[in-house]
């Protein structure tokens, strides 16, 4: 009892115990008793507050408008004869890790806005990336007057911009507000440039500094500009974060995927006054070991703590504490993400989002999957606050004073807690989902008085109440019925689309400082703050919210929303129209609808016991072509009777490695007669023309080759036509081919048999069956004629050598080339394990090859130099084939060719999977 006592009176203890994820958190204020303390702490878009500011194509950014589907949504729409379940696709799709970096969701992890205040001014500078690849620093200025906002835009009505020089993508902009200082920019003229602040803006891999000013011109006009002061490149690790120096203004310090840290000072450009000084860097000697630098983390972010060389590093797995003020660098750790598993089953658990949580640098705030956590420099390994967010990947964090939100009130009765409180906003762009957490001390006591004082030092904090929906974009009503009409116009968009490029979210916001906001709108009961929001429809908008007990659903929405998602694709659109005519083509496809539903056998019978009246069925095929494929086929080892040599002259034509499928592809086209393959293969006169338009176009295939081959004719050039003939381009009479593919053919071959049962259940006709049975028999005859030969072994080598054929298995052909059967090392399998018995893995017959190996020449004692195409023999271990008349090389043509031949030797004593394909054939 003693020890329990203990333990609920301990601060540690207690948060350990997140808010809602337990009944009764201990370290939670909440109820009717709180309530007359704490104040009302949810707020609602004000009705009536919206104000338009400005809107243009420049403050969309330029995300892919493709359609792409995300991991979790491809293993669901990819699986349809065994479907599986979003949560299985989900916790599958975790074990990849995060997704894709260069995707809308990427793009949209940082607020898109930045503003920096005119000193001793109602003016705000508004920053964000603008241009075709967001490469430039886009910016306007917001003049508050009483009632009004007055947008400054450029002489051209179009927003201010600068460059950075090059075309990278701008991932954040930082400002910060600096000394004033008066820069002398032309002589001249005595234009003069007033710098008020700076910013920094960084890309995947570099970072540039801006002064940021007022230039003044003819001593009578004022506009914000910007001058640049350079910029540093990383070319080996891309930039992770980074971040100013609260506490000496003129540094930054920047953070890298590899861990590395650089400081970059400033005061030299300003000391100087002048455009040409250079900003000094140098990188931080922060001895990561192995076991500080996992290989599973990913590094987050950095910031200052309380002192300007102390500084919290945050990792996937970890926070740090790196303390630079001594001459030897000291590492500890805060914390680990092992203490945020303790209420979550799963085991990948990684912390997503991390900031800086006050202005003295001792509290932070880390959110990882599942929790959100407040913890202490202090009080390492110990959060002193947990919340369980229940947001989807979270990966926007901000902590803003509750006096910021709860300002210009009527009512004083709540200015304490104001004073004391704070606010965690949390939440996705790209999810458009925010949520605010507010905590502060217990009994918020008066500002200045002595236990308030020493409160700050070291105190016990709570979570002010349960977690409350920001409604970022004022325009959700999360009613039922709206609810419910969002999900089912989600459910209606195709699986490719993202319901976020449908729907107005917002992209980046602002709040406004108080002074602010007392010029524009009145005081409200119990306060409020006013927020500037970037919309991805383009807009600048002003809202103002208030402070309330209870969530308002927004009515005057709810009544005008549509039931549908209207059209917001986030990326820049074209300027021109587009030109040309929309037309619509509409191609029935019953025969490809059906070998894709498996009921190709039945559709095409059916056709086929239809006589056809039309023209087509009385023309007859040219005599022509069928002597020319039958010669073609002779010249590969087939007559016009099959036979079983028909094995050795299809694995006779496998001069390149080529796939057991591959194989079985060839023979199965082999197989047919020539009544069939007549089908197939035709001439460009034979061939029937599509109408299109009211016009007949002629369709477009390729010549069947010179070099003898097996069909498909798998080697062989590209066409050099359109399907179009012209004056310059005749009508030729080459056969060309296929015409029909494989599948309609092997159903016209069994009905031509007198299969009468093909559309039978029992007895129905698969070609994908005929398929793998053909790959079971190829397969089945390589084994046959396998023997152990040159001292190979099959379970050592993944290598099986047909080179000798003792029994002669292949009655009346010649004896067969050298073979090898192998299986590439990019699989960790053997050969053997995909052969079970007599029959082929389905999902192997693509990865196990089969080879000839190249025939060595005799050597003779007259030793030639060769100048032909037996010159590349010794390039390659399988048998090269040229379509090419045959050439002699000149002097200059034999020296180019040694200079290629011994680079590529060089290459290939070099690259080891081409020497363990070169071992199989050696072996064999």
């Amino acid at each position: 009892m003693e020890i329990a006592g203990a333990m609920d009176f301990s601060d540690e203890w207690k948060s350990l115990f997140p808010i809602n994820a337990s009944c009764t958190p201990p370290l939670l204020l909440s109820g009717s008793s709180a309530e007359s303390i704490l104040g009302p702490l949810i707020f609602n878009p004000k009705p009536k507050t919206l104000i338009h500011l400005y809107s243009s194509d420049s403050l969309l950014p330029p995300l892919n408008p493709h359609p792409n589907l995300s991991l979790p949504r491809f293993i669901v729409t990819s699986t349809h004869d065994a479907p599986v379940l979003p949560s299985t696709a989900s916790s599958v799709s975790s074990i990849f890790g995060s997704e894709q970096q260069n995707d809308a969701t990427s793009t949209l992890i940082y607020n898109r806005l930045e503003f920096l205040k005119y000193p001793n001014s109602n003016s705000v500078i508004v920053f964000f990336p603008t241009g075709g690849n967001s490469e430039q620093v886009g910016f306007l200025v917001l003049h508050v007057k009483v009632s009004d906002v007055d947008v400054q835009l450029d002489n051209n009505d179009d927003i201010f911009k600068a460059s950075t020089g090059f075309s990278y993508r701008i991932l954040r902009i930082s400002a910060n507000q600096v000394a004033n200082s008066v820069f002398r920019t032309s002589k001249s003229t005595g234009n003069s440039f007033s710098a008020i602040g700076c910013i920094l803006v960084y890309t995947m891999y570099s970072i540039y500094w801006f002064v940021v000013g007022i230039k003044t011109l003819d001593s009578s006009l004022e506009r914000p500009s910007l001058i640049g002061m350079g910029g540093k490149k990383f070319k080996t690790c891309s930039i992770v974060h980074a971040c100013w120096n609260p506490h000496i203004r003129e540094e930054c310090v920047v953070l890298l995927e590899s861990g590395g840290l650089f400081l970059f000072d400033l005061e030299p450009y300003f000391k100087s006054h002048s455009s040409n000084a250079n900003v000094k860097g140098k990188r931080l000697r922060v001895p990561w070991n192995d076991s500080v630098n996992s290989i599973e983390g990913i590094w987050l972010s950095c910031e200052f703590s309380w002192h300007p060389r102390i500084l919290i590093v945050a990792r996937s797995d970890a926070v740090f504490l790196v303390d630079l003020r001594l001459d030897e660098c000291k590492i500890n750790c805060l914390v680990k993400v092992e203490m945020l598993q303790l209420y979550v089953p799963a085991e990948k658990e990684q912390i997503l989002a991390f900031t800086k949580a006050s202005s003295d640098g001792f509290y932070f705030v880390l959110a990882s999957g599942s929790f959100l956590a407040l913890c202490d420099v202090r009080k390492p390994m110990v959060p002193v606050l947990q919340w369980a967010h229940g947001l989807d990947r979270p990966s926007y964090i901000h902590v803003v004073s509750l006096s910021k939100l709860r300002s210009h009130s009527k009512d004083s009765a709540f200015n304490s807690a104001s004073e004391s409180g704070f606010c965690i906003i949390l939440g996705s762009f790209w999810k458009s989902e925010f949520n605010m957490f507010c905590y502060g001390s217990p009994l918020p006591t008066p500002t200045g008085s002595i236990v308030s004082k020493l409160s700050k030092t070291f105190r016990t904090l709570y979570a002010w109440e349960l977690p409350s929906e920001f409604m970022l974009s004022g325009h959700e009503c999360h009613c039922g019925t709206c609810l419910l009409r969002e999900e089912l116009s989600k459910d209606a968009l195709p699986e490719w689309i993202d319901w976020q490029q449908k729907k107005e979210i917002v992209l980046g916001f602002g709040i406004m400082e108080n002074d602010f906001s007392s010029l524009i709108f009145e005081s409200d009961e119990f306060g409020g703050f006013t927020l500037i929001r970037l919309m991805s429809s383009g807009k600048l908008e002003l809202q103002r919210y208030y402070a309330s007990w209870v969530s308002v659903k927004n009515v005057e929405y709810c009544l005008e929303k549509s039931t549908h998602l209207e059209n917001h694709l986030l990326y820049t659109l074209a300027n021109e129209e587009y030109k040309f005519p929309r037309r619509f083509k509409y191609l029935k496809l019953d025969y490809l609808c059906g070998n894709l539903n498996g009921n190709l056998t039945e559709l095409l019978v059916a056709k086929l016991k239809k006589p056809c009246n039309g023209p087509q069925g009385k023309e007859s095929f040219s005599q022509e072509a069928h002597e020319i494929l039958c010669e073609k086929l002779n010249a590969c080892g087939f007559g016009r009777l099959r036979s079983s040599s028909a094995n050795s002259a299809v694995f006779n034509d496998v001069s390149l490695p080529a796939s057991i499928h591959e194989v079985a592809l060839k023979r199965l086209w082999a197989g047919l007669p020539l009544e069939v393959l007549q089908l197939a293969f035709s001439s460009y006169s034979e061939s029937l023309e599509v109408l299109v338009d009211d016009k007949w176009v002629a369709l477009e295939f390729l010549d069947v080759p010179d070099l003898l081959q097996l069909p498909p004719f798998v080697l062989r050039k590209s066409s050099h036509r359109s399907n179009k003939w012209s004056k310059k381009v005749q009508r030729s009479d080459a056969i060309v081919g296929p015409v029909l593919p494989l599948t309609v053919l092997l159903v016209v071959h069994e009905f031509r048999n007198g299969c009468s049962n093909l559309e039978e259940k029992q007895g129905r006709f698969s070609a994908e069956e005929e398929l793998i049975q053909q790959c079971n028999e190829v397969m089945q005859v390589a084994r046959e004629i396998a023997v152990a030969a040159s001292g190979s072994e099959l379970h050592n080598n993944h290598a099986v050598s047909l080179a000798d054929d003792r029994e002669e298995t292949w009655v009346g052909s010649p004896k067969p080339k050298p073979f090898v059967l192998y299986h590439p090392v990019a699989n960790n399998c053997s050969t053997m394990a995909h052969v079970q018995g007599r029959a082929v893995n389905r999902d192997k017959i693509f990865d196990t090859l089969i080879s000839h190996v190249r025939e060595e020449k005799c050597c003779t004692s007259d030793k030639t130099e060769s100048v032909g195409k037996e010159m590349f023999d010794d390039l390659c271990p399988v048998e090269l084939k040229f379509d090419t008349p045959v050439k002699t090389f000149g002097p200059r043509g034999l020296k180019a060719f040694n200079v290629l031949k011994r680079q590529l030797s060089n290459w290939q004593e070099r690259f080891d999977p081409y020497k363990e394909f070169q071992s199989k054939f050696e072996k064999g």
